[in-house]
């Protein structure tokens, strides 16, 4: 990655742009008149159009050299989607997989695509790049009618260069046609941003058919740089003149500074305190130096009744907490007389935790004010919306601010990184200097927001025969936006509650994705008002699938309760009440590949004592996405120790992009899964949270990790490419518990499954 260091806000892309290693020439060069009377003026021109949705100038890009940068208003999370998207912007315009370089997240340069949000990179951000791409060729095969004096449909493109067919030596390359200037091309914007933005040219994408470049397993090239420390990340960024920040939290949550001694960091050389209502930090002009005076400023905390309970309470707290609103979605039958006419009913609640997102590291943002204009450095993964978060939280306009993404330590929801940036651009305000804040380890994994803490109620009415006649299936428990998904908004981020900002807080949560057919059917959910409504340390928020993994941890956990009290197979079960096709071939494909033997769990031949091994089976859909796990665990009876030990995973997201992308995707969620099944658990008592460190907030380690995670891809070029990034996480823990249920016979409906929750089930 190119150094960042002195980066200046004034820089655009009208000038010399070096991002990633491309350099994109394009500084109004002059144009022979010759050349512009050859070529159709209206196409091509030296000065860039405005960065705006509708123009193809602010997704393509040709170079002097032919090679082409795409503007990609998204970021990777660290699963190479830049690959995916090179593929299909140079499978479009026809040109070498190496000539294309994606240039991501900085909103000085690409429109704001929604960046990383809801599995939707491929899905929508990839479909805007290719239609951009397929938009680009075709012009491009315009010009060169023009310039070659040949119709365009007798042309052929091969590696940027237009040729007539049967004559290759008439040809144009595409630098020659257009090289380091812009396209003047509108495109047919839908008026929308973020995910939703879509622009079409007037040219229709490949066939399937035709596809060279998509579909391969190109391998990702920024492994070794990242390893090697060849790579910034955010934490490296530095401007001229930068001091730097550290921010001060209360010891009991929901107090505020009463008096603030600052001769306290009298001694420590360029010490500030910033103070504004509940909001504390302190810079200075050495990092050592801001962490000693966060250490050493004497402050008097407001006497608060604390905020919260022992977190041994938790569950109990949820299903006694008045609904603050329900969605009964969309029930079928009646339920109700269902249940009253039914031979059984089995039912069963399950449980699950606040869960911290707890990055490598904790988050760190850097932001200069200079010359009227604002220049954010963010791990974000929606720096378009840091760009609007920040214009509002210190009371600019938004066109005057740049928000940069460089890789952070972690992401997968809204993590700290959004809190990180409206805190340093309220320091950079105050002390009128770039302001580097860095979160301590304790405030990363203590402050960020949460994934919600929730219980979820199943319910099943059996007739004689033991068939399903009625299903019930009700998720409680704190909304998953009690802060927004993203840092747009001052109420979604600590600076801006802290400093008193009114709230925004929405209820949401969720029901099981899946297809089982029921005569009679209610899936539901209810929300409870958060423990403390500004400046929490448990605020909910996205997580990797919001709300996804508790409620399918839930609804396929109970799915194999039920088989079990009939006797049947977990996977004949499924199958019998599964309708699409889709999910069907998922949970066959998953089965099979597996080796999987059919019988009811549990397993009849495993010892009572020492180490006995089960299989289970979960499935799910996620934004047209399905997925099979099949999990086999061995279970040491007298330690608690789990080892998910091997995952089979059938995955169904229509098109395939990069098999080699999709596979490793894959696994990555396997292992966060994995790790937030079996250890993460945010504990806390009455003042805060207490889980804030690697001891006190286990996960996974690489001891833990599973021996092997084989990947059934069912590839269907017919359907648009669906997500990937978070659909095989959904379905993990309820893979591992029905193992463990079959390994033991013994159910476990709270997570984590952590050895000593574990013993205490066998006892």
């Amino acid at each position: 990655m190119t150094k960042m260091d002195k980066r200046s806000s004034s820089v655009s892309r009208r000038n010399f742009l070096k991002v990633g290693g491309a350099l994109v020439v394009s500084v109004g060069m002059p144009v022979a008149l010759d050349t512009m009377l050859g070529i159709n003026a209206a196409l091509a021109q030296g000065v860039r159009p405005p960065l705006a949705p509708d123009q193809l100038s602010s997704y393509i890009a040709v170079n002097k050299d032919g090679s082409v940068s795409a503007y990609f208003g998204k970021m990777d999370m660290g699963q190479g989607l830049f690959v995916s998207i090179g593929q299909m912007v140079a499978e479009e315009l026809d040109v070498a997989f190496k000539r294309v370089k994606v240039i991501m997240g900085d909103t000085g340069t690409s429109v704001n695509q929604g960046g990383a949000s809801g599995s939707t990179g491929i899905q929508l951000g990839g479909k805007q790049m290719r239609m951009a791409a397929a938009e680009a060729r075709r012009v491009l095969v315009d010009m060169a009618a023009e310039k070659l004096g040949a119709p365009a449909d007798q042309l052929a493109v091969v590696d940027g260069v237009v040729s007539l067919k049967g004559n290759a030596a008439k040809k144009v390359s595409y630098g020659e046609l257009i090289g380091g200037r812009y396209f003047n091309v509108p495109l047919d914007w839908n008026k929308q941003t973020g995910n939703a933005l879509y622009a079409p040219g007037k040219a229709q994408p490949k066939k399937p058919s035709e596809y060279k470049i998509v579909g391969q397993p190109i391998k990702r090239e920024d492994i070794a740089p990242k390893v090697y420390a060849q790579e910034d990340f955010n934490t490296d960024v530095k401007v001229t003149g930068m001091i730097h920040g550290r921010m001060i939290r209360p010891e009991i949550a929901g107090s505020v500074p009463v008096k603030i001694d600052e001769s306290s960091i009298k001694g420590i050389k360029g010490a500030r305190v910033v103070h504004e209502n509940g909001f504390l930090g302190v810079v200075a002009d050495r990092e050592w130096d801001a962490i000693k005076a966060a250490q050493q400023l004497k402050v008097e905390w407001s006497q608060v009744t604390p905020p919260f309970f022992d977190n041994t309470q938790l569950y109990d707290h949820i299903r006694k907490a008045p609904v603050r609103k329900r969605d009964d979605g969309k029930p079928v039958g009646d339920v109700a007389s269902a249940f009253k006419t039914a031979t059984r009913v089995i039912e069963a609640e399950y449980e699950w935790p606040f869960q911290s997102h707890a990055c490598m590291g904790p988050a760190c943002a850097l932001v200069e004010i200079k010359n009227g204009q604002v220049t954010v450095w963010t791990g974000s993964q929606k720096p378009h919306f840091v760009a609007n978060g920040v214009a509002e939280t210190i009371g600019v306009p938004v066109a005057t601010v740049r928000a940069i993404w460089v890789p952070g330590p972690g992401s997968y929801g809204r993590n700290d990184a959004d809190d990180a940036a409206m805190d340093a651009a309220v320091l950079a305000k105050a002390t009128g200097k770039p302001v580097r804040v860095q979160y301590m380890r304790d405030q990363g994994t203590g402050w960020d927001p949460k994934g919600p803490a929730s219980i979820h109620r199943a319910r099943a009415a059996l007739d004689a025969a033991g068939n399903v006649i009625a299903y019930e299936f009700v998720s409680k428990g704190f909304s998953r936006v009690d802060v927004d998904t993203n840092g747009s908004k001052p109420a979604a981020t600590l600076a801006g509650q802290l400093r008193g900002v009114p709230l925004g807080y929405v209820d949401g949560f969720g029901v099981p994705a899946e297809s089982y057919v029921f005569e009679n059917k209610l899936t539901a959910w209810e929300t409870v008002a958060p423990l403390l409504d500004r400046g929490s340390p448990l605020r909910g928020a996205h997580l990797r699938d919001p709300v996804g993994p508790q409620i399918h941890f839930a609804s396929e956990s109970f799915m194999d309760e039920v088989a079990a009290a009939v006797g049947a197979d977990p996977v004949e079960f499924r199958l019998k009440y599964l309708k699409d096709p889709r999910d069907i071939a998922v949970v066959k494909a998953a089965a099979e590949k597996a080796g999987w033997q059919t019988r009811p769990s549990p397993r009849k031949d495993n010892p009572s004592t020492g180490t006995v091994s089960g299989r289970g089976i979960a499935y799910s859909q996620r934004g047209g996405t399905t997925v099979a796990i099949v999990a086999e665990v061995d279970v040491d009876r007298i330690s608690g120790k789990i080892w998910a030990r091997k995952f089979t995973v059938a995955h169904d997201c229509g098109q395939i992009i990069n098999p080699d992308g999709l596979k490793h995707t894959i696994e990555g969620n396997i292992v966060q899964g994995t790790s937030r099944t079996l250890w993460e658990e945010v504990t806390f008592n009455a003042k805060g949270v207490t889980s804030v460190d690697w001891a006190t907030y286990p996960i996974l380690d690489i001891t833990e990790a599973p021996q092997s995670i084989e990947c059934v891809l069912i590839n269907r070029p017919e359907l648009a490419p669906t997500g990937a990034g978070e659909p095989s996480i959904r379905a993990v823990a309820a893979a591992i518990a029905n193992a463990i249920f079959d390994a033991t016979g013994v159910r476990i409906r709270r997570v984590p499954f952590s050895p000593d929750r574990v013993k205490a089930a066998f006892s």
